[in-house]
């Protein structure tokens, strides 16, 4: 598991390959991931938006910025959390994933905090060493 906090808001993030969705002949890999963000704070706090930076095993970069996340903009009083799943797919065996989340106060203050990188390994990326 991997594991960030800023701003006593803790992000928790669980990668898992799923072979049933990908197919190594096309060039597909898909991973699932759970995130788990946990209010330690004493504030109110919004989930507004998210950023990730997705990076496959040659080094191509692709970014994805939108509103909320799995169509949700979540409110966490505190000691609250939020859980969902999502899913990335790559054209290579491993590679891995950098966010992070714009959040807003119940006073109104903006602010990010960092979802932790986290790598994506697929069984099929494992090195036999001689």
């Amino acid at each position: 598991m991997y594991r960030a906090v800023t701003r006593q808001i803790e992000v928790t993030v669980e990668p898992n390959f799923l072979p049933e969705r990908s197919s190594v002949d096309k060039g597909q890999y898909f991973w699932s991931y759970t995130i788990v963000i946990t209010n330690t704070g004493a504030e109110t706090v919004q989930l507004r938006t998210r950023h990730w930076v997705i990076t496959d095993a040659t080094g191509r970069k692709q970014e994805v910025r939108g509103e909320g996340v799995v169509g949700e903009q979540p409110v966490l009083g505190p000691g609250e959390h939020f859980e969902y799943t999502s899913g990335v797919p790559l054209p290579t065996a491993s590679g891995f994933m950098a966010g992070r989340y714009q959040m807003v106060s119940a006073s109104g203050e903006r602010f990010e905090i960092d979802v932790p990188t986290f790598s994506l390994d697929s069984p099929d990326n494992r090195r036999v060493l001689n």
